[in-house]
């Protein structure tokens, strides 16, 4: 493979990066809207319908396209669903409690976290680059945290935020680990089946009705289907720090169409916390690993 060819696929990963986060912004706005009391819809109803129709969609796919579907590496596949399971029901849940500009700045700690677990799964120290860089994004977390508040702004929302970041992270390296053996559409695939169990406790209370608010939650399970197979093709070019430093697009997404799509106020502390985190995290995705 020449250098040019590295080159390119580079540069189409991160633009498939570059359209995973807004497909994951989008969707978060449309899950904070459904997840609010004159909708109905719960956590748990939106995780499993996230599920279906990633699943029916990735069955159809494998029917068209003979040989998409070639499974190999199963224990890290379903621990990837596993783990993802609880990151869509933990990530819904604290949209349907906080604002959606909040839970994007809480749930985006995760690429610093997944850095700091492929640092411990390599057996690498972490720098002191990567120590800074935390305790920059712990600082936008909590300025985040502070806006519009008296006092700090933690409860059941946020803390189904950063749990979340934590699967999330998880996730992330066995997506990085995976795609050394599983195309980005087996592993789609592994993510909505292992994840489906996870979630279906969450949504045994009754299912709203209306035309409109299903037609908008199938639209948003659409955003979350093309924004992570784009999130997993990505993973197979670039590292999970490289990768990192790009998913730093969603929580800028998501605070900014959280103001016109929501009507969520944007003040100056919160904007603050989101320059911060964000220059923690891409910081820490640079500089915190150390040269092979």
């Amino acid at each position: 493979m020449t250098a040019d060819t590295v080159q390119s696929r580079r540069t189409v990963a991160r633009v498939e990066l570059a359209g995973s986060a807004l497909c994951f912004g989008l969707m978060a706005i449309l899950a904070r809207k459904l997840t609010q009391p004159d909708v109905g819809f719960t956590a748990g109803h939106l995780a499993v319908l996230r599920f279906v129709v990633g699943a029916v969609l990735s069955l159809a796919a494998f029917g068209l396209i003979p040989g998409l579907y070639r499974p190999s590496n199963y224990r890290l596949l379903v621990m990837r669903g596993l783990s993802g399971g609880a990151v869509v029901v933990l990530y819904f849940y604290a949209l349907a409690h906080i604002p959606a500009g909040e839970a994007g700045i809480l749930y985006n700690v995760f690429p610093v976290i997944a850095v700091a677990m492929s640092l411990a799964i390599f057996k690498e120290r972490p720098t002191v680059h990567l120590w800074l860089a935390i305790l920059a994004a712990s600082l936008g977390v909590v300025l985040v945290l502070r806006q519009g508040h008296l006092g700090f702004g933690f409860g059941r929302g946020e803390l189904a935020a950063l749990a979340a970041a934590v699967f999330a992270a998880a996730s992330a390296n066995a997506i990085r680990a995976a795609r050394h053996t599983e195309n980005a559409a087996t592993i789609f695939f592994f993510f909505c089946l292992a994840g489906l169990p996870v979630v279906l406790p969450f949504a045994l209370s009754p299912w709203p009705g209306g035309l409109g608010p299903w037609a908008l939650a199938l639209l948003m399970s659409l955003l979350a289907f093309g924004g992570q197979l784009l999130m997993s093709e990505a993973y197979g070019t670039l590292a999970v720090s490289e990768a990192a430093v790009w998913l730093q697009l969603l929580p800028i997404v998501q605070y900014l169409l959280a103001v016109p799509l929501l009507g969520e106020r944007a003040t100056g502390l919160g904007l603050a916390g989101v320059l911060i985190t964000v220059a923690g995290v891409a910081y820490g995705t640079v500089m915190g690993h150390r040269k092979a």
